[in-house]
């Protein structure tokens, strides 16, 4: 599945009618989203730690210029290259030059979102370099041929009946339903990836400035194999994905892993720097930090939208968000879903274009609760539909919705010219005695205000106003 924004609506509309999918997200949702609530809650700091985690957040990206360079200093002198990668293609020949180098057929990569960003995977492969995901989900989504629907659990949308005929017709194994009998055969599967692979791929949650270290979170062993077994390890972070210092990185791992799964912490925290030292087993010959812009630079410079840097990917918004709940991952048609998909989807690909990821959402405030770093999602998306509605030279922004705001603009014209407001309404009650009825309901609507009454029936009009009824009582 091509990402595409513009698909959002049909998306959706097939999400809406999936119902193992509605109940698959609904389960995840009761559990991480009631849980990460709690989560706060038990902080020793109590959940106040959101918002110093907020002015951590805002900090970096404020002095993002110097911890940049602070990283990179650290990382070479651990032995470590790194390379600043204007865009998404510069980030791509990079990799694609470093695996030339060093002879790379094989990869094997941990799970990453801004490789999705990318889209890594198929330039890699069409360069003759075999390419493997190794986390669980993410390793389904591609056998699949799908991409990921949720940050953290990639493959929420199939159940254990639809791996189970994907392993029997991807790697010829005898059908089996069975969850613990289906991650050995991932398992092994994968075994035999990792050993022979010639790189290693990760994404990066987080990079101490102070240490020069890219850390790594997870609730697998796959991330430790992709960095230490293959020769070649590369770290590709956004470039606001960065921290001052170990105190600042102690709480964002903190307020991450509740944000993300409700865990105190999660089962792999690894920080790693740059190659294999002298002495050392394991690790790589060679490490490369990839540190990309892609659009970034231009949200920095913007004060109104600079605050969704601070975002640490950890999906809690996804995992308490109605919309997501009902449309899932895939109807976004973008790397980055649910609320912060919303906003950073339009403001890296063009607001126009992700128009229908902004106004999808419901500024319901569910996001801005569960953010483990008070991000306020809500303010954002307002800010993006204003964009729409009356343009924007900086951003490149064509006015859209003239339909809408010309029908707004009547409505504010008759709501402030009592007489006339009251003649329409008149005249609106009689004309929907025309209309198909059901009880007290109306059942359509004309064009244009069908798309109302396609779900849902409407109240009529009153026959007599309510200011006119209090009037003539």
């Amino acid at each position: 599945m091509t990402h595409n924004p513009e698909n959002y609506r049909q998306g959706a509309r097939r999400a809406i009618s999936n119902p193992t999918l509605q109940a698959s997200i609904a389960n995840l949702q009761e559990r991480l989203g009631k849980g990460t609530a709690e989560a706060y809650q038990r902080l020793k700091e109590g959940p106040a730690l959101r918002l110093k985690a907020h002015e951590m957040r805002m900090s970096a990206i404020d002095n993002l210029d110097g911890l940049l360079r602070q990283l990179a200093g650290k990382v070479r002198e651990n032995g470590g290259s790194v390379y600043f990668a204007k865009d998404a293609a510069a980030a791509v020949n990079y990799c694609l030059e470093v695996a030339e180098k060093n002879g790379v057929r094989r990869v094997v990569k941990g799970k990453s979102m801004i490789t999705e960003e990318i889209n890594l995977n198929p330039a890699l492969e069409s360069a003759g370099i075999e390419t493997v995901e190794t986390d669980l989900g993410e390793y389904l989504v591609q056998m699949a041929g799908e991409p990921p629907s949720h940050m953290i659990a990639p493959a929420i949308h199939k159940i254990r009946r639809d791996i189970g005929r994907l392993f029997t017709e991807k790697l010829g194994v005898t059908y089996t339903e069975n969850p613990s009998e289906l991650t050995r055969i991932a398992r092994r599967a994968l075994r035999d990836k990792f050993i022979s692979a010639d790189m290693g791929i990760t994404g990066c949650n987080l990079a101490c400035a102070e240490t020069g270290h890219a850390v790594l979170v997870s609730n697998e062993g796959n991330i430790r194999m992709t960095t230490t077994l293959p020769r070649v390890h590369v770290a590709i972070m956004g470039m606001e994905r960065i921290v001052a210092n170990l105190f600042d990185l102690d709480i964002m791992i903190r307020l991450l892993c509740r944000g993300a799964a409700a865990q105190k912490i999660s089962t792999y925290v690894s920080h790693i720097g740059g190659p294999r030292a002298p002495g050392q087993l394991d690790g790589p010959d060679a490490f490369h930090l990839v540190v990309l812009d892609n659009g970034r630079t231009k949200i920095l410079g913007d004060t109104t939208f600079r605050e969704i840097l601070g975002c640490i990917r950890c999906a809690g918004c996804l995992n308490v968000c109605p919309v997501y709940r009902k449309i899932g991952g895939h109807a976004y048609g973008a790397a980055y879903v649910g609320p912060v998909g919303a906003v950073v989807t339009p403001l890296l690909t063009g607001i126009n274009n992700g128009r229908h990821l902004c106004r999808g959402e419901t500024l319901c405030g569910a996001c801005k609760a569960a953010c483990p770093v008070d991000l306020d999602i809500p303010r954002m998306l307002v800010a993006l539909r204003e964009k729409l509605a009356y343009g924007d030279e900086h951003w490149q922004v064509k006015p859209d919705g003239m339909a809408e705001r010309a029908a707004m603009g009547i409505w504010s014209f008759l709501v402030t010219h009592p007489p006339l407001y009251d003649a329409a309404f008149r005249t609106c009650a009689h004309i929907q005695r025309l209309l198909p009825m059901e009880g007290n309901m109306i059942r359509r609507l004309p064009p244009p205000f069908n798309t109302w009454t396609r779900k849902r029936d409407m109240m009529p009009l009153a026959d007599i106003s309510f200011t006119r009824k209090i009037r003539n009582p």
